[in-house]
């Protein structure tokens, strides 16, 4: 089984405009939600949650962005590390739903997504990466643009239990 998992695409995160490409991203996730949604695959939607910004449980920052297309009935998973596995109930949803192919997408690339991404591929999940659908913020020290295709390259070659493929939206939408 296959799921979708979209990570910290909160209200919060995009408040200062400052994501990469984020209508962009926000439009290719979309089309990753429409078509596991039509082939009745999992969507689980992470939430970070964090008082100090803007996260607090319940928040308006800690609510997904109105212009993705996230449903009161889709799973959810609360988190309060990087790590969507840590501390959290995903692994134990993941069993439940016999997932074993994740496509991963979202917000920050360099932080809750490339931890998520190493995590799910150490605990033996095949893993495809959305390269155009995930995004993160100019740094004093690298643009966002640059962070993006640095994570992309390092994931496509990493030593791990199980394959990273990093692909286009496109690219995963035909394979689907």
């Amino acid at each position: 089984m296959k799921a979708l998992l979209i990570i910290d695409m909160q209200k919060s995160l995009f408040a200062a405009g400052n994501r990469y490409d984020s209508n962009g991203v926000i439009s290719r996730i979309n089309l990753l939600i429409e078509k596991f949604r039509k082939e009745n695959m999992a969507l689980i939607f992470i939430r970070h949650n964090n008082e100090e910004d803007g996260l607090g449980t319940g928040s308006e920052g800690w609510q997904i962005l109105n212009e993705l297309d996230f449903r009161e009935t889709d799973l959810t998973v609360e988190k309060i590390h990087c790590d969507a596995f840590c501390k959290t109930k995903l692994a134990e949803k993941l069993t439940e739903l016999k997932v074993d192919e994740l496509t991963i997408c979202g917000c920050c690339t360099d932080f809750c997504i490339d931890t998520t991404v190493r995590q799910a591929a150490s605990r033996g999940y095949k893993i495809r990466v959305a390269a155009d659908a995930h995004t993160t913020a100019d740094k004093a020290y690298l643009d966002a643009k640059t962070i993006i295709e640095h994570h992309n390259f390092v994931w496509s070659e990493l030593y791990s239990p199980q394959l990273i493929e990093v692909m286009p939206t496109q690219s995963i939408l035909k394979e689907l």
